[in-house]
């Protein structure tokens, strides 16, 4: 179908855009999916990540796609989602935000660099803990790709430096178009959630119950409904307000 607003999907930290696996086959029913992997991650392990190249991943993905597309980002990816609109709100037609409403600051991601050190510790850098704590909270599907596209927990140092330096509120308030704040009502990281609705232009806030931080993965199906109605109501606005 591509006449349709393509949707641009990224992962988030230690995962790949193999995370996305039944999400992506759900809302491609509708409209073309693409799945990013970011520097540092997935098939591009070994890279060294940074912000601005995680961004430039998801222009180059835009691109690819026709030059708009509706971003949709969980965790890490909520952030470079954010980053990516900001620098070019032209191509994002509009944003998805899944459990990424924290002001990230090098204090409240001391746990992501606790967990670096001690899974590091480990003589597979943590692969087999973090592959059973997957398949724990993950359908078989999701989990599979998950492991499958590989868990680098390596670049956790680089990426809780490069977010400790983002002024996350202010590339948010910059960005003109439609954004969808979508949250599990037990994420530990949507302490400041009230704070990025306001700085939305066009801002909707959900959150939804008995859910986490891994809603997108642990519930893909209704992730997928989030994400077809944001993509509905996106390409709706520029087919209606081109921009």
């Amino acid at each position: 179908m591509s006449d349709r607003l393509p949707v641009v999907l990224i992962h988030g930290i230690r995962l790949s855009g193999a995370a996305w696996t039944m999400v992506a086959d759900r809302v491609a029913d509708d409209h073309p999916v693409i799945a990013v992997d970011l520097p540092g991650h997935g098939r591009r392990r070994g890279e060294k990540f940074t912000l601005a190249a995680a961004a430039e991943t998801v222009r180059t993905a835009i691109d690819s796609v026709g030059g708009r597309a509706l971003v949709v980002g969980h965790s890490l990816g909520g952030y470079v989602g954010i980053a990516a609109a900001a620098e070019a709100p032209g191509a994002v037609v509009g944003l998805v935000v899944a459990g990424s409403t924290c002001v990230p600051s090098r204090t409240l991601m001391l746990p992501f660099s606790i967990m670096h050190r001690v899974l590091s510790l480990q003589s597979d850098g943590g692969r087999r803990a973090s592959a059973r704590l997957f398949d724990a909270m993950l359908p078989g599907p999701v989990a599979a790709a998950v492991n499958g596209g590989g868990i680098a927990t390596e670049v956790i140092p680089d990426v809780v430096a490069e977010l400790s330096r983002f002024d996350v509120l202010g590339a948010l308030a910059s960005y003109p178009g439609p954004v969808w704040l979508i949250n599990g009502r037990h994420d530990h990281l949507r302490i400041h959630e009230r704070r990025f609705v306001r700085a939305c232009h066009s801002g909707r806030l959900s959150v939804v119950p008995r859910a986490g931080h891994y809603l997108p993965l642990a519930d893909p199906v209704r992730f997928a409904g989030f994400v077809r109605e944001a993509a509905a109501s996106a390409e709706n606005r520029l087919n209606t307000d081109p921009i």
